[in-house]
């Protein structure tokens, strides 16, 4: 009697994912953004649509966009989404947890997340706003690790 049970629980839950009435929720955009951008590279595809958008995550493509990983992104007019045209990049990933470090740490967590001293970029949220990791070195500042791609 108990399979039987569990045959009929598992049957609505298919029911409800086929309708689409389950919907997955995170509470990191950044990160679900990022996903979606090296899913879509590794896929083949050269523009990838982003539904859940953060001024965060704008300003990580910002920087991405700097260092020729994103060719252009633009946010339709309703703010919900974003459309971004991918440029030169291996990976992308947000660092979790979200590291603390000081100026003197940077090269450590440089060496661990990136493959080689001159390739890769690391973004840190400082109090100065988001910058890469080379200018927060020459900045002398430190701050929290939020994501990387090369």
């Amino acid at each position: 009697m108990v399979c039987i049970c569990a045959d009929i629980v598992s049957e609505n839950l298919l029911k409800k994912s086929v309708s689409g009435n389950i919907v997955k929720m995170s509470q990191d955009i950044v990160a679900d953004g990022l996903n979606e951008i090296k899913n879509a590279r590794r896929a083949g595809k050269k523009t990838v649509i982003i539904r859940r958008i953060s001024k965060l995550l704008v300003e990580v493509l910002k920087i991405m966009k700097q260092k020729g990983a994103v060719e252009r992104y633009k946010i339709d007019k309703s703010g919900k989404e974003l459309d971004i045209t991918l440029g030169k990049m291996e990976e992308c990933k947000s660092i979790k947890p979200r590291f603390s470090v000081n100026k003197s740490e940077i090269e450590k967590y440089r060496r661990r997340y990136l493959p080689s001293r001159n390739i890769g970029t690391m973004i840190i949220s400082t109090n100065k706003g988001l910058m890469t990791h080379e200018e927060a070195q020459k900045e002398q500042i430190g701050g929290c690790l939020l994501a990387y791609f090369y």
